[in-house]
């Protein structure tokens, strides 16, 4: 059996990753390095585990600053919108998360002007409902994020990692498709040279049958 063609077999890879995730919600953790003087998303991501099950959630984010042991209220949002709850955060947060939907499963913000006084740890907790026939179930989650704020962004080990694998992959790739070249055309070579070679061969009968036929006919006309 020939190998698959690079591009089928990345097609194939793509299509079992994204069968074996679930396409509406992916538990991606947030990034933890802000940059001072712009905007940084704070991600808090709660996927629900069985989508049939109709659930609500409200959502708190709280914020303990570098240094200090006691945790204040930041943000809330739930069925009557946003609230930003601490004035040290005012005009500086937009809710990023689950829009047209009481069922919350992305609670991200985005904080607006980042300042070196912003880094420390933030928690955000998910208040969910999950409504059953005969019952209410209530769960409490608890994501924690640890932001450190730098003056010049950095680029961090995972991003270095994912462009050394990124090339690694484009240079096999390569190297494959011109092993799967070569071997084409020494297959195809040697198929052309085995049939001149059965060309020649039988050229070659063909004329020594002949011959036999022209001595044969002499020999009678003696």
């Amino acid at each position: 059996m020939a190998p698959l063609p690079p591009l089928l077999l990345i097609s194939l890879l793509c299509g079992l990753f994204v069968f074996r995730c679930d396409g509406a919600c992916a538990e991606v953790d947030s990034d933890t390095e802000a940059v001072a003087g712009k905007g940084f998303k704070l991600g808090c991501i709660s996927c629900k585990r069985r989508s049939e099950v109709e659930g609500s959630a409200s959502i708190e984010w709280y914020f303990r600053p570098s240094g200090e042991s006691d945790f204040v209220h930041i943000y809330s949002y739930g069925d009557s919108g946003p609230t930003i709850e601490h004035d040290f955060f005012m005009d500086r947060i937009d809710w990023n998360g689950s829009k047209r939907s009481n069922d919350i499963q992305d609670a991200s913000i985005y904080l607006l002007n980042v300042t070196f006084n912003d880094s420390g740890t933030y928690r955000c907790f998910f208040n969910r409902i999950l409504t059953y026939d005969n019952y209410e179930y209530n769960d409490i989650i608890d994501k924690v994020v640890h932001l450190t704020v730098v003056a010049k962004a950095t680029r961090g080990t995972a991003s270095i990692v994912s462009e050394v694998m990124m090339y690694v992959s484009i240079i096999g790739l390569q190297l494959w498709l011109l092993i799967e070249m070569i071997y084409c055309y020494r297959k195809i070579s040697a198929a052309g040279e085995e049939a001149l070679r059965e060309a020649a061969n039988a050229e070659y009968l063909a004329i020594a049958s002949e011959s036999k036929d022209n001595c044969a006919g002499v020999q009678v006309g003696e």
